[in-house]
C-alpha cells in the first residue's frame, strides 16, 4: 500500500460504546460516524483507504461504487464477515479482516446466565418481589414458576469452537454432562467425540448454538429439528438470529412442545415493534429475548478495538493478520 497518509473511516462507532477512538485518531486521520443508515454508506466511503464497520453492510453496490475507488482494506469490527461481499472485494482488490476470538468469554458467561435464567427464573422472581406477589404469599416462598437443577442434565452444544469450548467448560462447573454435534453440512463419518445433530435433538436437556451463519445452517433449528427435541428442553441462541426458523420456533413454544428458549440474536436487528419474536416475547413466558448483547461486556470491546488496531497498523505495514479476503 501507499506510504500515503491512509485516510479512516469509522461506520457505526455507536456500537462500541463508551469505548474511546483517539488512538486510531493518535495514528491515523480518522472520520468517524456514530451510525450509518443504508443509503449513506456509498458517499461515506468516498476519500478513504480503510473502512472500519461492526454491522453495516458492504455490498457489490457500495464496493462497485465510484465512491469505493480508493479502497483498500475493510476491517470488520466483529468476528462474523457475511455483511461484506468478499467475493467483490477479492474483484477490486480490497482486502478484508476480522477480529476472532475477541468476545469468547462474554459471550460464553451471557450464554451460562440465560441458561440459568431458564432454570432458575430468578428475574421473573424478582419481577415478582416488586409486583408485591411475594408480599401476599401465605407461606414463607414462592413457587410461581418452576425451576430446575443443572447438575446431570446434558448440553448440546451445536458450534465448537473458542465460545462453544469456554460454555463447556462453564457448564461443567454446573455438572452438566457435555454433547457436541457434528458440523453440520459436512459429508463422512462423524467424529468419535461428536454425535449426529438428530442424536444431540433427541438426548439434550439444553441445545446451544454458536456456529457461523452459512448456507447450511440456516434455519438448522426448525419444525423437524424442534419436533425431535424433548418436551423439557431449553433452546439457546447467541449466535445467529437466521440459525432458527423464528416461526417455527414461536409454534413450537406456544404449543410447549419445548420447554422454553433464549435469543440473544434474531432475524432482524434492531427488530420493528411488530417481529414477531418481539411480539412473542411480550405473549409467551417461555421465551426470553435479549437484544444481542451477549458480546458486549466492556473488557470485549476493548479487546475488539485493540486488535482492529493492530489489524490495521499490521495491513499498513505489509503484513498479513486476522485477512479472511
Amino acid at each position: 500500500m501507499s506510504k500515503q497518509q491512509p485516510r479512516i473511516v469509522f461506520l457505526d462507532a455507536a456500537t462500541y460504546g463508551d469505548v474511546s477512538l483517539q488512538r486510531f485518531a493518535d495514528l491515523w486521520e480518522c472520520t468517524i460516524h456514530q451510525v450509518t443508515r443504508p443509503h449513506e454508506t456509498i458517499q461515506r466511503l468516498a476519500g478513504h483507504s480503510v473502512t472500519v464497520t461492526n454491522k453495516v453492510v458492504l455490498d457489490r453496490a457500495a464496493l462497485s461504487s465510484p465512491e469505493a475507488k480508493d479502497l483498500k482494506l475493510i476491517a470488520v469490527a466483529a468476528t462474523g464477515t457475511d455483511i461484506i461481499d468478499r467475493e467483490e472485494a477479492a474483484k477490486r482488490g480490497v482486502r478484508v479482516c476480522n477480529v476472532p476470538g475477541y468476545a469468547t468469554q462474554s459471550v460464553a458467561q451471557f450464554t451460562m446466565a440465560l441458561i440459568l435464567e431458564l432454570a432458575t427464573r430468578a428475574a421473573r422472581y424478582g419481577d415478582a418481589v416488586k409486583a408485591g406477589e411475594w408480599q401476599k404469599s401465605p407461606v414463607f416462598s414462592l413457587l410461581t414458576y418452576p425451576t430446575v437443577e443443572l447438575s446431570g442434565k446434558k448440553l448440546g452444544i451445536v458450534g465448537y469452537g473458542n465460545i462453544g469450548r469456554y460454555v463447556a467448560g462453564m457448564a461443567r462447573g454446573f455438572g452438566m454432562e457435555i454433547i457436541v454435534a457434528a458440523r453440520p453440512g459436512v459429508n463422512g463419518p462423524t467424529p468419535k467425540d461428536r454425535v449426529p445433530l438428530k442424536q444431540l435433538l433427541r438426548e439434550a436437556d439444553v441445545i446451544s448454538l454458536h456456529c457461523p451463519l452459512t448456507p447450511e445452517t440456516r434455519n438448522l433449528i426448525n419444525r423437524q429439528s424442534l419436533s425431535l427435541m424433548k418436551p423439557t428442553a431449553f433452546l439457546i441462541n447467541t449466535a445467529r438470529g437466521a440459525l432458527v426458523d423464528e416461526e417455527a420456533l414461536i409454534e413450537a413454544l406456544r404449543e410447549k412442545k419445548i420447554a422454553a428458549a433464549a435469543l440473544d440474536a434474531i432475524s432482524k436487528e434492531p427488530p420493528s415493534a411488530d417481529h414477531p419474536i418481539i411480539c412473542a416475547a411480550k405473549e409467551l413466558d417461555n421465551l426470553i429475548v435479549t437484544p444481542h448483547t451477549a458480546w458486549s461486556a466492556r473488557e470485549a470491546r476493548q479487546r475488539l478495538l485493540n486488535e482492529a488496531e493492530e489489524n490495521i497498523r499490521s495491513y499498513l505495514n505489509g503484513r498479513s493478520r486476522n485477512l479472511v479476503a
